[in-house]
């Protein structure tokens, strides 16, 4: 009982996962830090919202009402909507498309087929046909410590974060914690993770775990659940 949390590998280019969720009871988490976007669809009785969410720079504790249901996709890195920047959606700052009668949404000042967990990554590629969903090829590269030769590291920055929604060192900070929560959640020790994770010493990894996860290491090793998505 409680909250069920389902995601598989996305199929279609620009997706990164297929994620679906629901709530047999009310349940609280805590939905963790992360860098990426997402386009979801939250149920609730007979009403559909249809949510597009930039990332999340710390984590926040949230309530899943009994009976809802969830399903969307996690954009992969460089992938948005430019009429909705992540910068403007970042840390639940939802933007929440229209939806018309007959279940469809209106996006861009046209009507768009309301997709189904099944089918959503087609709502996806549709949205990029459209050019609607754009992609920026250099986070990848400026994700690393990169850039080409003739952009400045303040261009790259400013492309980053126009992307993206956050900067190239808040992501760092993030990707690290999250790896070093899914290795505390495996079992690792915490002086394990301290080295692998680059972390000084155990308070710092500790304070980490509570801003990125909502929980401490020693919580997160005892198998409490937190979200990820």
């Amino acid at each position: 009982m409680g909250l069920i949390f389902d995601a598989v590998a996305g199929e279609v280019p620009l997706v990164q996962r297929v994620w679906s969720a629901r709530c047999d009871a009310a349940t609280g988490f805590a939905s963790a830090a992360k860098g990426s976007s997402m386009i979801a669809f939250a149920r609730s009785g007979d009403r559909l919202t249809v949510h597009l969410r930039g990332p999340e720079t710390g984590a926040t504790q949230l309530t899943c009402p009994e009976g809802s249901e969830f399903f969307g996709v996690e954009l992969r890195l460089g992938a948005y909507l430019p009429l909705f920047p992540p910068s403007g959606l970042a840390d639940l700052n939802d933007a929440l498309l229209p939806t018309l009668p007959g279940g469809r949404i209106l996006l861009d000042g046209r009507d768009w087929e309301m997709p189904n967990e099944q089918n959503v990554d087609v709502f996806v590629s549709r949205l990029v046909r459209a050019g609607l969903l754009t992609f920026d090829p250099l986070v990848d590269v400026i994700r690393h410590g990169e850039r080409p030769r003739a952009m400045s590291e303040r261009t790259a920055q400013i492309r980053f974060r126009r992307a993206v929604g956050i900067s190239r060192r808040k992501l760092v900070s993030i990707e690290r914690a999250r790896h070093a929560a899914r290795l505390l959640a495996a079992g690792a020790s915490l002086a394990d993770v301290v080295t692998v994770g680059g972390y000084y010493d155990q308070p710092q990894l500790a304070r980490a775990m509570r801003w990125a996860t909502g929980h401490t290491p020693g919580e997160l090793r005892s198998g409490i659940p937190f979200v990820a998505f």
